[in-house]
């Protein structure tokens, strides 16, 4: 991983990381509210040799001094110390209780030892900080007395009497907030660093990248706009919605640009993913450029493309499959640009075997003959095959992937039973990315509040008629269960096929 990946991490999971940064200062400033404060009482003992002599003998004895005081550093919790000083005092605690609460030090090269008592009560540390130096002094003073008789070579004198201090060693409370926001802070940006680890929705272009190496046609932002209006012809011409359609249609022509694919495959790894929508916004801004489109709805489980568009889907595709009726009176015109529109027909009790059909390839051929290119909406590739089997029959595959509701292991499944019938992968589409967040793929050059223009407002279909919206998101808000959809009503086109 590297920085723009841990970067990409933290704007994600930014309220995470917050929220376990401020529990840790919480929590570190409770207890520093909850603790007994504790006071420290120092006191300081100066080490010298008795006697007088040359600058050299005093050299020497200050060589010793240094010598020595370690080894009186570390008699100062030693029960023969500390007892006297508690008899002295009176004080009820057990030598090892206050052998806790004791510390002794030495400064590097100095003959200074450092006696520090703590204790609750900040006159009972300072107490008990004298009475262990004094008694220090008498046991030193006995240790060293020759034996043979005479006074100490060694003596100590206190330098610095214990006071008592008048705020609290302990807790610390600056120190504590400190730590607690360090500590909240690294546990915070682990536990983000394990969910993304552990996370294998795609969620943007960087999760795609680690699934597959196939080009990024386009990048759909989602609203809840687009949930009221999932037409093209239902946003402004400059919205960013309307320009990522317009992005999706020239990166799928640089894709299929050697006009192999004149049959394009719109398809899913799971239901919801919002591939209708995909296929039928794609095909009207083809058409809008210009081109001769068909959009076929082979979605023979559950077709939607009649419920967006406002079309009878009575007769379509399966009618002119089992040859009920011709393929040019099943075509549908829609708009004012030349898109037409086979719709799904009946639905049949056999799906998969009447896509994989002669049939079925030979309708594409035919079409394929007429029109500049066909869309053709399928079933996800991962409930049923029927998305594998038609995609023998088309010249290219484009796979929608919805963000933060297919997996990792999902698309890889799906582009693998793509690769095993041999499809033609041109691409994949990312959709209902966020509008904003480090997973955002759009920009803000076009604005949100443009109005379409009266050219624009023209390819909507007319009609008072209320359609339900059935989108594939099976999670949709039922607030958006139905728009109203206007029925185009000029007089019917034919489109003369060959």
């Amino acid at each position: 991983m590297d920085l723009r990946d841990y970067t990409r991490i933290i704007r994600r999971n930014w309220i995470l990381i917050v929220a376990i940064t401020l529990v840790g200062i919480v929590l570190s400033g409770a207890a520093s509210i909850l603790v007994k404060p504790t006071y420290t009482s120092e006191t300081q003992l100066f080490v010298a040799i008795q006697g007088s002599g040359s600058v050299s003998e005093l050299q020497q004895g200050n060589t010793f001094s240094q010598a020595r005081v370690q080894s009186y550093v570390k008699t100062v919790d030693t029960p023969a110390v500390l007892k006297p000083a508690l008899e002295s005092l009176g004080g009820s605690d057990s030598t090892d209780d206050l052998a806790k609460r004791v510390k002794a030090s030495t400064d590097l090269n100095t003959v200074l030892i450092n006696i520090a008592v703590s204790d609750e009560s900040p006159a009972q540390a300072a107490a008990y900080a004298q009475a262990i130096a004094t008694s220090l002094i008498k046991v030193v003073d006995a240790l060293e007395k020759p034996k043979t008789g005479g006074t100490s070579p060694v003596s100590l004198s206190i330098i610095r009497p214990a006071e008592a201090p008048t705020s609290p060693s302990a807790p610390n409370t600056k120190l504590n907030l400190f730590l607690g926001f360090f500590i909240g802070a690294v546990v915070g940006f682990a536990t983000a660093v394990l969910r993304t680890r552990m996370d294998t929705k795609i969620r943007g272009e960087a999760d795609l990248r680690k699934v597959t190496a196939a080009s990024l046609l386009g990048a759909i932002s989602f609203t809840q706009d687009a949930a009221k209006k999932p037409l093209l012809t239902q946003t402004p011409h400059q919205s960013p919605r309307a320009e990522s359609f317009r992005q999706l249609r020239t990166n799928l022509q640089f894709a299929n640009v050697s006009g192999g694919a004149k049959s394009i495959l719109v398809t899913s790894s799971l239901p919801g993913e919002g591939k209708s929508t995909t296929a039928t916004n794609l095909a009207i801004s083809l058409s809008q450029a210009g081109s001769t489109v068909c959009l076929i709805d082979a979605d023979l489980r559950r077709p939607r493309v009649n419920e967006y568009l406002g079309l009878d889907r009575s007769a379509g595709l399966t009618t002119a499959l089992v040859g009920d009726a011709d393929l040019n009176d099943l075509l549908q015109p829609w708009g004012e640009d030349n898109l037409y529109v086979l719709a799904s027909g009946q639905i049949p009790p056999n799906p998969s075997e009447l896509l994989g059909s002669e049939a079925m390839r030979n309708l594409l051929l035919r079409l394929e003959k007429s029109f500049d290119i066909i869309i053709v909406d399928a079933p996800p590739l991962l409930p049923v095959t029927d998305a594998a089997v038609l995609s023998q029959h088309v010249g290219g595959v484009v796979v929608v992937t919805a963000c933060q509701a297919v997996k990792t292991q999902d698309l890889e499944k799906s582009l693998k039973a793509l690769d095993l019938v041999g499809g033609n992968l041109l691409g994949v589409v990312l959709n209902k990315l966020p509008a904003k967040g480090p997973d955002a793929y759009t920009y803000s050059y076009y604005s949100h509040d443009t109005q379409p223009t009266k050219a624009e407002s023209a390819y909507s279909p007319s009609s008072e008629e209320t359609i339900p919206l059935m989108d594939d998101d099976p999670h949709r808000s039922s607030d958006f269960d139905s728009i109203l959809i206007r029925e185009n009503r000029r007089e019917p086109r034919s489109y003369p096929l060959h």
